[in-house]
């Protein structure tokens, strides 16, 4: 169940990260590109390839971010059972038929 969580995070946020890359790069000029009033001293190709990876980052961090807070209570505490005998992920309560 995790590794499809996390393929519901990763794919749309790569997607997403080269639509950002396109986006960005098709205005901004890596070569312009200064650090504390320096150039940044990179190729274009090293420029664009950590920027696809900052962008993927975030992305994937705000994707993951919006998962977790749509799921219930439940299953963020799921396999955590308050009642020992029972299956992880059993709700019912001891005692009761």
């Amino acid at each position: 169940m995790l590794a499809q969580r996390m393929m519901w995070i990763a794919w749309p946020a790569f997607v997403l990260a080269g639509v950002l890359e396109m986006i960005v790069f098709a205005v901004v000029d890596p070569q312009s590109l200064r650090w504390f009033g320096q150039p940044l001293g990179m190729s274009r190709e090293a420029v664009y390839t950590l920027a696809f990876f900052v962008f993927w980052l975030l992305t994937m961090v705000s994707s993951a971010l919006t998962t977790l807070l749509s799921m219930s209570p439940f299953e963020v505490n799921r396999g955590t059972s308050p009642v020992k005998g029972l299956p992880e992920g059993d709700t019912k309560e001891a005692g009761s038929h």
